[in-house]
């Protein structure tokens, strides 16, 4: 159980962490270890783990899930004149192996109307891509799957159907998403 604005929230499945840091780092098999034995990757998410603690983004949490250094639960509140407003959304974050020199893997585990989100979480996002950089860090990844609640991508949808009627109707987009966000992020 962690607090966001004020909240307590409790990260689905167990386990969860909060923005603290451990006392050690993972080996390939992902277990706790001394840390005369830290990974180069898990050296850099330590790092990551203790920057974020001390300057999370805003209604943004994370932290490992469990004792997994590499598997980490995130929580996102909708930002506020948004039609997810209010609703708390979870996502698993899986950092590779090779981590910074590949991406993250960022899904969302509640679900969510929106474009760039598949049925299944999975985000349509340039910088989980192509435009990765290894300056990008989990606090700049968390900021820009914020970004897209109040400024999706419709011409680079995950689901072509909900960008046409985001450009179509964006009335009706809002309100279903808003009932979305009712029904599953509440």
């Amino acid at each position: 159980m962690y607090r966001i604005s004020g909240r307590d929230v409790s990260a689905q499945g167990g386990g969860g962490g909060g923005g603290g840091g451990g006392p050690s780092s993972a080996t390939a098999n992902n277990s706790w270890v001394s840390p005369t034995s830290v990974s180069t990757s898990g050296k850099r998410i330590q790092r990551e783990i203790t920057e974020f603690s001390m300057d999370p983004p805003p209604d943004c949490s994370a932290g490992p899930k469990g004792d997994n250094l590499y598997h980490w639960v995130s929580t996102i509140i909708g930002p506020s004149g948004t039609p997810y407003q209010g609703g708390i959304f979870f996502l698993d974050i899986i950092f590779p192996s090779d981590y910074p020199f590949k991406p993250p893997k960022v899904a969302f585990k509640t679900r969510i109307y929106h474009c760039n989100v598949d049925s299944a979480g999975n985000l349509s996002m340039d910088i989980l891509k192509d435009s990765w950089s290894p300056a990008l860090t989990i606090t700049k990844v968390l900021l820009a799957v914020r970004s897209i609640f109040t400024n999706p991508d419709p011409y680079n949808p995950q689901i072509p159907g909900i960008a046409h009627l985001y450009l179509a109707d964006r009335a009706k987009h809002d309100e279903l998403a808003a009932e979305w966000t009712r029904r599953f992020a509440k």
